[in-house]
């Protein structure tokens, strides 16, 4: 059978736990259609720019987020067994700060114009440090010792981290993904015309990007 193209644009945010689910749930999926080339795109959300540039303390934030309940925990609980289901070990305790994800997303919007494989890499690299290994991924230095990893110029990236490059760009994606329906992630577009919402199984994301390839409209949840 000859190999059929695609693209996925992936709307994700790396403080977003969910969304690393949906990372690893994809790349699941996409072993499960062989015969679909896909070329992946990360594209930048943030679920919330008005964290100050320095971020904040993650407990603060999370207390006034979520209150002084049980909620946290049962989340954390929950999202932990999705982890080790999905190959993610969470480690939230470790987590000290909470972020603002514009610099990130400006080193992941860099690390595309490497390669798409620079790019998943990198994104991957931003989920691991934060939520399994409790970094500060809105610190320069995390941000240029990651971006190094992943093969990218760290000179570069240090001196484009230090200037107001693409963050006009990164703002302007963020607002065309809110004008085109999308409010909340992760968030799959296949081949620019299907959304698949939430952090759906590799089951139900393998099927709408094998129905996409294919010319069918697929069927699509919107529960995570």
């Amino acid at each position: 059978m000859a190999t059929r193209k695609i693209t996925i644009d992936v709307v994700s945010d790396v403080v977003c736990p969910w969304c690393f689910l949906g990372r690893k749930r994809l790349e699941a999926a996409l072993a499960m259609v062989p015969d679909v080339e896909a070329e992946v795109r990360w594209r930048p959300f943030q679920l919330d720019p008005t964290l100050p540039p320095q971020g904040k303390d993650r407990q603060t934030y999370m207390r006034e987020k979520f209150g002084t309940g049980g909620k946290i925990d049962d989340i954390h609980k929950q999202l932990t067994q999705l982890g080790e289901e999905n190959g993610i070990v969470f480690d939230f305790d470790a987590i000290a700060r909470a972020p603002n994800t514009l610099d990130p997303h400006r080193v992941i919007h860099w690390a595309a114009q490497a390669a798409p494989d620079t790019q998943d890499r990198m994104v991957g690299m931003l989920f691991s440090l934060y939520f399994e290994q409790g970094q500060d991924i809105g610190d320069h230095e995390v941000l240029v010792d990651a971006a190094a990893s992943v093969g990218m110029d760290a000179e570069v990236v240090a001196r484009l981290l230090q200037s107001e490059a693409d963050k006009a760009t990164i703002r302007e994606e963020i607002d065309t993904a809110s004008r085109i329906g999308v409010r909340g992630v992760p968030c799959f577009i296949i081949d620019q015309k299907y959304a698949v919402m939430g952090a759906q199984t590799a089951d139900v994301l393998a099927d709408a990007i094998r129905q996409t390839a294919e010319g069918f409209e697929p069927g699509i949840s919107e529960d995570r």
